[in-house]
C-alpha cells in the first residue's frame, strides 16, 4: 500500500511495512517543503492515537512529553 499525505487516509488499512516507510521518511527528513514533513507527522499521530501499538517503536519521533497540567 502506498502511504498518502493525507490527513484523510484510512489509518485502519496502514500496517507495520508502512509505519515503517512514514518512520524512515520522518528520520531522514529529506522533504522538498517543510509541510510535508509535516503532514507525515501528523499521519504518524494520527496512527499513534488510532493503532498506538504500530508506532510503538517510533513513538521518538513524535516528540510526545507528559505535561502536569494540574
Amino acid at each position: 500500500m502506498t502511504l498518502l499525505h493525507s490527513l484523510e487516509t484510512d489509518v485502519s488499512r496502514i500496517n507495520e511495512r508502512d509505519i515503517a516507510e512514514l518512520a524512515q521518511r520522518l528520520e531522514s527528513d529529506d522533504y522538498t517543503n517543510p509541510f510535508a514533513g509535516l503532514q507525515d507527522w501528523h499521519l504518524l499521530r494520527a496512527i499513534a492515537f488510532q493503532r498506538p501499538e504500530l508506532i510503538e517503536p517510533y513513538l521518538y519521533l513524535l516528540d510526545i512529553e507528559a505535561f502536569d497540567e494540574a
